[in-house]
């Protein structure tokens, strides 16, 4: 597959072009190895628009989602600084060396939800401090997708601290990073993406269109990533529960199929400024292959669904 060659300078910010939907963004997805505590952060830039849309969640077992959603934080002064700041928000993100070192750091106050899918609705919830100071230091081979589609891939390890409300807890676990910048209509395509470590130590990403369009992108990398094979097909079916949170996957990376078990949410609302929307479901997961073999990870789908 012909991909091109990544560049330490491509993890920085890029020159937008001019459409209003162009965007970058930075994703950092973290979880312990058997996802009992779990989160991510999406820093968006849309310099077109005059904003950067940030989203920050923690979820875990017995305890309820805290999450932080603000689609009007300005742009930094600094058109290449990923350092914010909005009401009730700071956060900063720093490559320290590319491709194997990130610093994150947050304060923000975020809304406590028992049931996630609130979320989709008018987000209302307890006012909940959620804090982090967390490093992504890579695990594996970064993975540029195909030539034509701007977006890079990296396996983590994360550890660092988390502070929610008043309690400080010290991590340990495993994550995903990504950097993708261009046009981004959330309200035209659908998707589903996914990130996992097997329980034998391989890690495994894929990426397709929903419905079916015959694209797929993504890896199967040895523990470390010595060993990189390019994913070919990606095919998914997604079963859906009555308030439009996935209950089940069926995934199969290039004929090796697993069940994927939706663990702790943490969905978004995407509304456009013509009245479209979009229900974009966000989850930790226990992917159970077809040999047997358990992993854990992340995956969201975007199905455009209505409000």
């Amino acid at each position: 597959m012909d991909r091109p060659t990544l560049h330490a300078a491509d993890e920085s910010v890029h020159v937008p072009g001019s459409e209003p939907l162009w965007n970058e963004s930075w994703y950092f997805d973290f979880l312990t190895p058997e996802a009992d505590l779990g989160g991510y952060v999406r820093i968006g830039r849309y310099p077109n628009l005059g904003v950067i849309w940030y989203w920050a969640c923690l979820v875990g077992e017995g305890r309820p989602l805290v999450l932080v959603v603000d689609h009007t934080v300005p742009l930094p002064r600094n058109e290449r600084s990923l350092e914010i700041r909005n009401d009730g928000l700071w956060a900063d993100h720093a490559v320290n060396d590319p491709f194997v070192h990130w610093n994150l750091g947050l304060e923000a106050f975020g809304v406590a939800l028992d049931d996630p899918a609130v979320a989709f609705g008018d987000l209302r919830g307890e006012r909940t401090a959620l804090g982090f100071d967390l490093e992504w230091e890579t695990d594996g081979t970064p993975y540029r997708y195909p030539v034509g589609l701007d977006r890079y891939e990296v396996p983590c390890d994360v550890h660092g601290t988390i502070q929610v409300g008043s309690e400080t807890i010290a991590f340990d676990g495993i994550g995903q990073r990504d950097h993708s910048w261009g046009v981004r209509d959330w309200w035209a395509n659908g998707w589903c993406w996914s990130a996992f470590r097997r329980g034998d130590g391989r890690r495994i990403h894929g990426v397709t269109t929903i419905p079916p369009m015959g694209f797929a992108a993504g890896y199967d990398q040895s523990d470390g990533g010595d060993e990189v094979r390019d994913l070919t097909t990606f095919d998914v079916e997604v079963t859906d529960g009555p308030n439009d949170l996935p209950t089940r996957l069926r995934a199969v990376y290039d004929g090796v199929g697993y069940d994927v078990e939706p663990i702790d949410y943490a969905p978004i609302l995407l509304e456009a400024g013509d009245g479209r929307t979009t229900k974009f479901p966000r989850a930790t997961a226990r992917f159970t292959a077809d040999d047997g073999d358990v992993g854990y990870g992340w995956f969201e789908v975007n199905q455009l669904r209505p409000r």
